[in-house]
């Protein structure tokens, strides 16, 4: 009954934070105690509240209450310690389903503090004492407590593996040295871990090195991200502000156009009733006149007749009035039509700039750079279907094949005239924007021609017009037996396998240009890393009569 009485005044000086002995208990004004460091530990993550509770009661305080040590408190704490009487464990003591439990207790199991690897025994604090204190126990080896202990039994022979064998790479018993691992290269485990441990520390410092660098690039990619959303939110306002400008120019323009309508229409209404007002008088007049000439006329007193008749007779000059020429529903039909034309160029303007806008967007790579394909196959994958357009093919050229192969010829081709149309060179440009990843492959004439990218803007008159010669485009060219890269009238020699076929890799986004080699494998011939500022299109250079280039259908 006495350990009974201690054991319940051990409870009652238990800190129900720590759930141990009160260390320099304290008491708040709630009544109950904590240990000094718990409470202050406590009430710190409340600081910013500035409002202070109990742990048991829930009572709060306000400000933060003192702590004083209370003595009596401390005093019966110790008295407690000294009886030497163990009370029974609280229950955070006892061992858990993902707690090492103590193999030596009986009933409810305590948690281990420590696992013999000598035993092969988890032990709880009180049942570890003999491993401190026996000498027979000197050379025993703790570790941290763990579940694995059987991994250090070999399941052959039931023995300690205390060896490990460098040969098939694991741990075995030294009666498995003497048998199946006989003649291997062995080494005791300890050995074996001294060196994986140096390994291991260089493995951590390449690791840690490698997290450093990821955190780095988190931290970038963090900033870019917020670098984005910032630009995005002031692009989208920007842009919310100038359209709605631009909605308030074109309602202030249509309610220009409307109110200049109105007002010529009364105007026309109103000079229109007014000569309606006059001829309605003469009208009048002239009727009036006839009646009495008309009256006249039935008279029988020749002297009243030829009296009367002169004065009657006498018409006024009539009402000045236009040639009247009606057109029913066509007087303003100049005005629809000059509004019509207005907005023919404004959807042709926005259908213009919207590339230019969606370009920009499109643009935003704020993420590391895609890895470019290294085989045929993946190359496929950005494979893209271009025809050339009509309107750029100079007159010497023949389209055939649905506008995909270019052909040299010695008579003038029937094309009409357009403003894109090449003059100089025998060129000729794809019809398809190019703004993403793409990748085509010509057949060429294993003559001279080359291929090429271009801004559409490249000038269609002059030496300036030809691919690579100017800063509007990028062409490779290829002869029998060499290549050649050129851009901005600056050309670099380029050697590599010959082939009837060229491929070309565009990453717009990313900046890269990339030319093939195609054949059983594709070999690099040149590339070229450039901001690239507007949509590009594929461009054909042909030499030579009856010569043709062509843009393969890819699948």
């Amino acid at each position: 009954m006495a350990q009974r009485g201690v054991q319940l005044d051990r409870e009652k000086l238990c800190c129900s934070i720590c759930l141990d002995l009160l260390k320099d208990p304290v008491a708040i004004p709630c009544g109950h105690s904590f240990c000094m460091n718990c409470i202050k530990s406590y009430w710190e993550e409340d600081d910013q509240k500035k409002v202070y509770s109990c742990p048991q009661c829930r009572q709060t305080f306000q400000p933060r209450p003192a702590l004083v040590k209370n003595t009596m408190l401390a005093d019966l704490v110790e008295e407690l310690k000294k009886t030497g009487l163990q009370a029974a464990p609280a229950d955070h003591c006892y061992a858990g389903p993902e707690d090492v439990a103590c193999d030596f207790c009986t009933g409810r199991k305590l948690k281990a503090v420590k696992s013999c690897l000598q035993c092969l025994v988890s032990y709880c604090e009180q049942h570890l004492q003999p491993h401190y204190e026996s000498p027979a126990f000197e050379k025993h080896k703790l570790v941290d407590p763990s579940k694995k202990l059987q991994h250090n039994i070999c399941s052959s022979h039931d023995e300690v593996m205390k060896i490990f064998c460098r040969t098939d790479q694991q741990c075995i018993c030294y009666l498995c040295s003497m048998d199946e691992h006989k003649g291997h290269d062995t080494v005791s485990a300890s050995a074996e871990r001294t060196k994986r441990q140096g390994e291991l520390g260089t493995s951590r410092q390449n690791i840690q090195q490698r997290i450093q660098e990821r955190e780095k690039e988190v931290k970038l990619l963090q900033q870019g991200v917020e670098a984005v959303n910032h630009s995005a939110d002031k692009a989208v306002k920007n842009s919310e502000k100038i359209f709605t400008e631009l909605i308030h120019l074109i309602e202030k323009r249509s309610s220009d156009v409307k109110q200049q309508i109105r007002s010529k229409q009364k105007s026309e209404v109103n000079r229109v009733k007014e000569l309606q007002e006059k001829l309605q008088q003469e009208i009048t007049e002239l009727r009036r006149k006839d009646a009495d000439l008309e009256q006249l006329s039935y008279t029988n007193d020749h002297i009243q007749f030829l009296h009367s008749y002169p004065s009657l007779s006498q018409i006024s000059e009539p009402t000045d009035s236009p040639s009247i020429n009606i057109h029913p529903l066509q007087y303003f039909e100049d005005v629809t039509a000059a509004v019509s034309e207005v907005r023919d160029k404004l959807q042709d303007i926005l259908s213009d700039v919207w590339t230019k806008i969606s370009l920009a967007v499109t643009s935003v790579d704020v993420f590391l750079p895609q890895a470019e394909p290294k085989s045929r196959e993946e190359f496929l994958k950005y494979s893209c279907q271009i025809t050339l357009d009509p309107n750029t093919a100079h007159t010497r050229l023949l389209l055939s094949e649905g506008n995909r192969k270019a052909t040299v010829m010695t008579e003038v081709q029937l094309y009409p005239q357009h403003p894109d149309r090449f003059t100089k060179r025998q060129q000729v440009m794809g019809r398809e924007s190019l703004t993403g990843r793409c990748y085509w492959e010509v057949e060429r004439s294993m003559y001279k021609d080359s291929v090429a990218v271009t801004y559409k803007d490249i000038s269609r008159t002059g030496d300036e017009s030809e691919f690579g010669k100017n800063d509007r485009s990028w062409a490779l060219e290829y002869s029998r037996k060499s290549y050649k890269f050129s851009h901005n009238n600056i050309s670099t020699s380029i050697s590599g396998p010959q082939s009837s076929k060229i491929g070309v890799y565009l990453d717009h986004h990313g900046g890269i240009l990339s030319f093939y080699s195609v054949s059983d494998t594709m070999t690099l011939l040149h590339r070229v890393q450039t901001t690239f500022t507007q949509p590009l299109y594929v461009g054909l250079s042909v030499y030579g009569y009856e010569k043709s280039v062509e843009l393969c259908e890819l699948k």
